[in-house]
């Protein structure tokens, strides 16, 4: 089947998805990941309803210290969050992971257990597909680890666990390695952990049976030093990747060989746009339900720059630029059916939500909800 085909026939499924049923299905809950200081007591829940995307008021689902990324369980039962932390128990160096039990009608989450992230300041953290483990990135240790998830959602001790090593050119953001996030491909074969630090994004062997990570062969690809990749976002059905460089405001495109783990870079492009002279720093990116178009997130220019894909190279073409509606949008998160974005403003406190034209990937603000120090934005029925 062809590149071309393959996405029609997948965004047909897509467009299905946005096509509601009954009156339970126009609504999701959104679960708020925070810094806990200013207001903040730790996670939210508010809903969005998908005939309008208009954003309730949030309400607190859970205390915790500095869940500052979510991620839920594939089962819809569990959730779980970094505490951004550089002790845990009395060990420094160290941050935890989180478990919770979510109630799906109320949305309140129930903690399960916490466990050490092995290094310090965890930022990032994903589910596999089976839903047998968490991975995590710790920031500060600049590592990676992974846990496994019991029966009863709870964690155990890190089974695996990576130590990053080298630097890079900008001396007071890449004296040492930054782990600033890890992904799983589609498949749940490899993990690719992009480094701040280092300006590498390292490529693991996940190993489903154990939950192991070993270095791939080859184990990372580079983006231009000084640049300091972020977040990565893999391409839903194509074999593309894309790595957001957090010190150069620039998305990086590759190419992924899922059956290697390669990734070869294809072009790198600004989130800018041209004349902007202002400091900025990016954040997070993500891409569309659709394999149609990517968004990044600018921490300076506070927008959102949306780009086309180039369906037969994995090339980025610049649409432009849409406003954030507030200041520092450190995250964002695309609605799972593709119609609505939410974007979560750190620093002025405040979450947007914007409709999502599907066909041109622009975006229309629908409504927004203030929220103490916003960081992370899931979805969940």
């Amino acid at each position: 089947m062809n590149r071309c085909l393959a996405l029609l026939l997948f965004v047909a499924v897509i467009g299905s998805l946005g096509t509601p049923l009954r009156a339970a299905d126009d609504v999701v809950q959104v679960y708020i990941g925070t810094y806990s200081s200013g207001g903040s007591r730790g996670i939210y829940v508010a809903e969005l309803d998908l005939a309008t995307g208009k954003l309730d008021q949030p309400r607190l689902a859970a205390e915790s210290e500095n869940p500052s990324f979510l991620e839920l369980h594939p089962s819809g039962k569990f959730l779980y969050s970094v505490n951004e932390i550089s002790s845990f128990q009395g060990q420094r160096g160290q941050g935890s992971i989180s478990s919770f039990a979510r109630d799906a009608e109320s949305g309140e989450l129930k903690p399960l257990n916490q466990q050490s992230s092995k290094g310090a300041g965890p930022c990032h953290l994903v589910v596999a597909p089976s839903g047998d483990y968490v991975l995590a990135a710790n920031y500060g240790g600049g590592s990676v680890v992974s846990l496994p998830i019991n029966d009863d959602g709870s964690l155990s001790p890190a089974c695996s666990f990576i130590q990053h090593e080298g630097s890079s050119v900008n001396a007071q953001r890449q004296k040492e390695p930054h782990a600033h996030s890890i992904n799983l491909d589609t498949a749940g074969k490899f993990a690719v952990a992009a480094d701040l630090g280092t300006d590498q994004v390292l490529i693991y062997a996940f190993d489903k049976s154990n939950g192991r990570l070993t270095p791939n062969d080859p184990a990372f690809a580079t983006v231009s030093p000084g640049s300091g990749p972020r977040h990565f976002a893999f391409h839903p059905i194509l074999k593309y990747g894309y790595v957001i460089n957090e010190l150069k405001s620039t998305v990086t495109a590759f190419a992924f060989d899922e059956q290697q783990g390669r990734l070869t870079e294809r072009q790198t492009i600004s989130t800018l746009p041209d004349g902007f002279d202002g400091s900025n720093y990016t954040a997070e990116i993500r891409v569309h339900p659709n394999g149609k178009f990517v968004y990044g997130s600018n921490r300076g220019h506070n927008s959102l720059a949306i780009f086309a894909i180039d369906l037969d190279t994995g090339k980025l073409m610049a649409i432009g630029h849409q406003a954030t509606g507030g200041k520092t949008p450190r995250n964002f998160n695309i609605e799972p059916s593709g119609r609505y974005l939410l974007a979560a403003n750190q620093d002025s406190g405040n979450i947007v939500a914007f409709a999502i034209d599907r066909e041109k990937g622009t975006l229309t603000e629908t409504s927004r909800i203030e929220v103490a120090k916003p960081v992370c934005l899931r979805f969940a029925k």
